[in-house]
């Protein structure tokens, strides 16, 4: 079997029957490429009985319903293990992701690619099916995971429900999404180096009701807190954070009592405050953020190149500190300031140079692609 087409269903069963013509009308293209449509039904309404009846005169529909179970995502994931084929393809079965675009995802499979995304937002794409508030929410949620997790970052659509992938990436790979957003579990925890973009143009609905809901939107932030504790790079990201909050508590005090107890002046209470904090933040990272289990470089290299780098930060901290204070804030406020742009630069150099070896080593390099839109899928709603 060269191409396995997994749509997740929830009751829609006025657009099961106009999918698949489609599907078979795009795929008439591709002559001598077998595949097959496995659709994985949650639905509670006539939906299964329209795909028990094409099951039964179309030899390749292939219908798995599930009872008492509901969640796009995991539907997905009982796909994967029904799929015969070398290449997977997942859309929804709403008809806002358009069949038209399949020979050019397997084309593009078939030469190599790892994972193949229809994107709304390379030029040429529009995520036109949306409305202005469904639209925020998409943006917030997209923006929200590629701040979270580092391998959606380079991702446009790293929230899409329609991608193609190779059987090999999702092969051994421990898949436990919550919810809708199944790409990014795939992102995270699939084994690829090749990112494909495509443009396209998200379709409004024509049948059916969106499954969207408050209650998906908070399954989205479980997902994501999920995936960053299992993900050791992201997770040191928050690690990191959360040590760098505590320095800022340490730097403050510091600085404080060298103010106003000791009465000293404001340059060098800020150097002495950044110091007392930058050992204190070496110590945690080493022990915890990047903690190596013995492995990669040792502390008389590693402690050098950290001092090194946080005398920089001190510097810019100083710098933006007296910045701050010609401008009418106070030296405390200042300080805050100048800490947050230099975290920044400390943990962009410390991940690139401090600690690179491990950071090399698990995170690899995905080279991601885009191509722009040739052709506009468009079509009138009275035409389905």
């Amino acid at each position: 079997m060269d191409l396995s087409i997994i749509i997740p269903s929830y009751n829609e069963k006025d657009n099961i029957r106009p999918i698949v013509r489609r599907i078979h009308e795009a795929m008439a293209s591709l002559h001598d490429v077998l595949y097959e449509i496995w659709f994985v039904d949650d639905s509670s309404d006539e939906t299964l009985q329209v795909l028990s009846e094409l099951a039964g005169t179309d030899e390749r529909v292939h219908v798995h319903h599930r009872d008492g179970e509901r969640g796009l995502a995991s539907a997905v994931v009982q796909g994967f293990k029904l799929a015969q084929g070398r290449y997977f393809i997942v859309m929804d079965a709403d008809l806002q992701h358009p069949p038209e675009l399949l020979p050019a995802m397997y084309e593009r499979l078939k030469q190599g690619t790892d994972i193949v995304i229809p994107s709304r937002f390379v030029e040429g794409g529009s995520d036109g099916g949306l409305g202005p508030f469904r639209k925020l929410v998409s943006w917030t949620a997209r923006v929200i995971g590629q701040i979270a997790l580092h391998r959606l970052r380079r991702i446009s659509d790293c929230t899409s429900g329609f991608f193609g992938l190779q059987r090999e990436v999702v092969a051994g790979a421990e898949l436990d999404p919550i919810g809708w957003k199944i790409l990014i579990e795939v992102l995270v925890k699939g084994h690829y180096r090749t990112v494909h973009e495509i443009a396209y143009s998200f379709l409004a609905r024509d049948a059916g009701e969106s499954k969207m809901s408050m209650h998906e939107q908070w399954n989205y932030f479980r997902h994501l807190v999920r995936l960053v504790s299992q993900s050791p790079s992201d997770r040191r990201f928050f690690l990191f954070c959360i040590i760098g909050a505590s320095g800022v508590i340490v730097n403050e005090v510091v600085l404080s009592i060298l103010l106003y107890g000791f009465h000293m002046k404001d340059t060098m209470a800020s150097i002495l405050a950044s110091l007392v904090a930058m050992l204190s933040n070496y110590i945690w990272n080493d022990q915890i953020t990047w903690r190596s289990q013995g492995e990669g470089r040792k502390w008389n290299v590693k402690l050098p190149i950290f001092v090194a780098i946080s005398l920089v930060g001190i510097l810019i901290t100083t710098l933006v500190m007296h910045a701050c204070e010609r401008i009418g804030l106070m030296v405390p406020i200042g300080q805050a300031v100048g800490i947050l742009v230099s975290t920044v630069w400390s943990y962009v150099m410390n991940n690139r140079v401090t600690w690179r070896e491990i950071e090399h080593r698990e995170r690899g390099e995905i080279v991601v692609t885009r191509e722009s839109a040739s052709t506009t899928f468009t079509r009138a709603k009275s035409g389905v």
